[in-house]
């Protein structure tokens, strides 16, 4: 069945993106928000100036801070909200829900319980209802001035994947399909962690060569932890891998960079995130993934020195030349595997 009707649960930048997305193409949208000022000012002068400040949003986008309006009748729900609030946001409505609407996370976050992914959150709390992911290089403000860009979708039930493409596809995003639900999902959340480490080394003016060898093993590193908890090691060579690293390394407009480059210039965390005033997934999404490759005794030199520095004031640049002191390996390991060097 066509998506004719959705709900975004959450009004940050991304949310409010995908809505307007929704809302242009015709779908009859319902932005929930916790604010009513903001909803206010959404529904009356169109504009969410916290997040998209100067951005002209659809007015057929209306927004709503009662979850179960929101919700009731949309076809499609799409979670918008961060990872340390999706357990009860999604707890709060699962009751109204019937089972042919379905839940699309956007949320780029590990919960630590179990280190659950939000799409394991989801089908955990509603089993009955299909469910997708949705992941790539999607800088909200560049999508929000209707700047070419594309996303991945990814779900195991192909008639979602056909419709949500056709619910998002428009002249300036373009949604591909993806199987490898927890390889999307894993790199959107993975990816935060290196962005971190591209901002302070950005910060300390090292050279392009470092630059690059950088974001070049943090997707090696990313794809190695991803593979062994089951994800698609293809998929790391897409948009959802290859092409959110990039973007988010390189870009000030994430803000993982930018709490990475607070930090490189000497900044403390708490000092980088009061600064940034938006939740940056990273800085959680780092200390569950160290946790993880510590206990499956997974090689990962970026996360453990990325670790130091936020935590325990360890100098950013010993992780830059920590690459060069390791053991030997090999460039892409699933074409020659390490114990093969």
């Amino acid at each position: 069945m066509a998506i004719r009707s959705a709900a975004v649960i959450g009004g940050g930048s991304f949310g409010t993106v995908i809505g307007n997305i929704l809302a242009d193409n015709g779908i009859q949208t319902t932005l929930w928000l916790r604010n009513e000022d903001a909803a206010n000012e959404i529904n009356d002068k169109h504009h969410n100036e916290q997040y998209l400040p100067g951005v002209q949003l659809n007015p057929e986008l209306r927004a709503s801070v009662s979850l179960q309006e929101a919700v009731t009748g949309a076809d499609a729900i799409f979670v918008s909200v961060p990872s340390k609030s999706v357990r009860e946001v999604v707890n709060s409505f699962a009751d109204w829900l019937t089972p042919e609407q379905a839940l699309i996370s956007t949320t780029k976050g590990i919960e630590p319980e179990g280190f659950n992914l939000m799409s394991q959150v989801l089908a955990e709390l509603c089993p009955d209802n299909p469910i997708g992911v949705l992941s790539g290089p999607n800088l909200a403000k560049e999508i929000a001035k209707r700047e070419l860009a594309a996303t991945v979708f990814s779900s195991d039930n192909s008639d979602l994947r056909r419709n949500l493409q056709q619910a998002l596809s428009c002249d300036y995003f373009r949604v591909y399909a993806s199987n490898d639900l927890y390889g999307v999902e894993l790199s959107g959340a993975l990816k935060n962690i290196y962005a971190i480490v591209s901002g302070f080394v950005a910060a300390l003016g090292m050279g392009e060569n470092t630059k690059a060898m950088i974001i070049t093993r943090s997707l090696a590193e990313m794809s190695r932890f991803a593979v062994s908890q089951g994800a698609n090691p293809l998929t790391f060579l897409g948009l959802a891998g290859v092409g959110d690293l990039v973007v988010t390394c390189m870009s000030p407009l994430s803000r993982n960079y930018r709490v990475g480059y607070a930090i490189g210039q000497g900044k403390t965390l708490d000092e980088a995130i009061d600064e940034l005033g938006e939740v940056a997934e990273g800085v959680n999404t780092l200390r569950y993934v160290r946790a993880k490759a510590a206990e499956s005794s997974i090689y990962m030199p970026l996360v453990m020195g990325a670790y130091e520095v936020l935590f325990n004031g360890a100098d950013p640049r010993v992780v830059a030349q920590g690459l060069m002191t390791g053991d030997a390996a090999s460039d892409v390991e699933f074409a020659l595997p390490r114990h093969e060097i």
